[in-house]
């Protein structure tokens, strides 16, 4: 009861937590960064040195590699970042420095030298695996256990890294293609660090979340620190594990927005419109797009099963956002079919698949961070979400290297592969969804009360 008062005292704006907007802010500027240098990064490893915006000239399949090996490490970082925040820092510190690290790499790459390339990747990885698990594990932190607003919270959370995305691969890609690869880099640099500074002024809004346990005087913080794993905790994280399979497999397909897909829309996509040619860097932005647009509409319909009483659990979910995700594929099958036959594809298979892609996408992944805050022991919950991404990490570099095989297999066999693939793997999944569920213990049947509870204070306290 404790948890639900303090909940219910929180300030709130839209119903929820002022804390989640000041997480909304900081994390949509640092996709901002992130996604501004992803939509820049291939083209500018592949554009031919003696362009008028000069790159590195490395061949496609060169460029994918290294494409696959930064986006896993960047991920793969969030193990030591999460274990850091939970035995020594706390999320809320972990994030602050996580920011710096980032201003300090995305600044360098705008220097045109190689040792300033590398390096800036360097802190870039340092800085995401220490900022980006924790951040999430933070806006988990804001709701009481049992709060249905939980799932809601993270798709308005999930919204703002979209936003920092869309913005990014209009302004930065446009800037990157157009007026140089090196100012792109360094506009990235800016975005984050007005995300830091916004995140050091909404401090009080954070006040009781992110903070280090091992420092905390409450009984129940040092308790929650050094009791072993109970047996319900225990399987409770096999499922988090197991489900990570469909984070690897979804990853691996959906990353090849920025590898294979974005040299498809540059070298093999009809881009003219009204007698102008789109930069292939904006197609990234579709996403992006879509989900400013459907995110809410989806967790409503989500919502909406549940209070029906119909299958709308986490890992339902998550197999569903798979097989859809999986089936946007069939229309970059539908347009490698037409440039074999016509010598270019039309716009509209990207914009077809970039929509799938949304939709499943918004089933899965802010759903599986909210998964994580439910499942996950309060001791370990930065590091299962550091191991959470670290999936999505090895999805990316499963991404890479599907993109480096398309050189020799052909766009037509890895995109039909990634399709077939996908939606059988979801299928499977699927048959054994109620064995695993049953794992959690109930984690997720008594989602409500806490909110119906924190309603109630708040209607005893509001005289109107």
């Amino acid at each position: 009861m404790a948890n639900t008062v303090k909940a219910a005292h929180q300030k709130e704006l839209f119903g929820h937590p002022v804390g989640l907007y000041i997480l909304f802010f900081t994390e949509m500027w640092e996709r901002f960064s992130y996604y501004g240098m992803r939509a820049i990064f291939v083209l500018y490893l592949t554009a031919k040195t003696m362009d008028e915006n000069a790159g590195l000239g490395w061949s496609s399949g060169e460029a994918l590699a290294l494409y696959g090996w930064y986006t896993m490490l960047v991920y793969v970082a969030s193990i030591p970042g999460g274990w850091i925040a939970d035995k020594f820092l706390g999320q809320k510190k972990s994030v602050l420095i996580g920011g710096i690290l980032l201003v300090a790499g995305h600044s360098i790459l705008a220097i045109e030298q190689m040792w300033a390339w590398y390096s800036g990747l360097g802190l870039i990885i340092a800085g995401v695996g220490m900022l980006k698990p924790n951040i999430s594990t933070m806006v988990g932190g804001l709701y009481a256990q049992g709060d249905i607003r939980r799932d809601k919270g993270f798709t308005i959370f999930y919204i703002g890294i979209n936003l920092g995305a869309f913005l990014s691969s209009l302004i930065v890609g446009y800037v990157g293609e157009v007026h140089g690869w090196h100012y792109g880099f360094g506009l990235a640099g800016i975005g984050m660090a007005l995300g830091l500074l916004q995140y050091l002024v909404g401090q009080k809004y954070l006040k009781n979340v992110g903070n280090f346990l091992g420092a905390s005087e409450k009984k129940e913080d040092k308790e929650a620190m050094n009791k072993p794993l109970t047996k319900i905790e225990k399987d409770r994280i096999i499922v988090l594990l197991i489900s990570f399979l469909l984070v690897i497999v979804f990853w691996g397909a959906f990353e090849q927005a920025g590898g294979l897909m974005n040299i498809y829309a540059k070298e093999k996509t009809h881009r003219m419109l009204l007698g102008w040619e789109v930069p292939a860097s904006w197609f990234q932005s579709l996403n992006a797009m879509f989900i400013i647009f459907l995110g809410t509409s989806v967790a409503w319909y989500w919502a909406n099963r549940k209070l029906k009483g119909k299958v709308s659990s986490s890992l339902f979910k998550m197999i569903i956002g798979l097989i859809i995700m999986g089936t946007g594929f069939f229309f970059m099958t539908a347009a490698s079919m037409e440039f074999d036959s016509k010598g270019s594809s039309a716009m509209y298979w990207l914009v077809l698949a970039y929509l799938f892609h949304t939709i499943g996408e918004l089933c899965i992944s802010p759903v599986a961070l909210s998964f994580i805050t439910k499942l996950a022991p309060v001791k370990y919950g930065a590091l299962m979400m550091g191991v959470y991404f670290a999936m999505t990490g090895f999805g990316n570099k499963l991404a890479g290297l599907l993109g480096e095989w398309a050189e020799s297999q052909g766009e037509f066999a890895i995109f039909t592969g990634i399709a077939v693939f996908c939606v059988a793997f979801g299928s499977i999944v699927m048959l054994f969804r109620k064995k695993l569920e049953v794992l959690t213990h109930g984690v997720e049947d008594k989602e409500g009360t806490i909110h119906e509870e924190a309603e109630g204070f708040e209607l005893a306290d509001n005289p109107s």
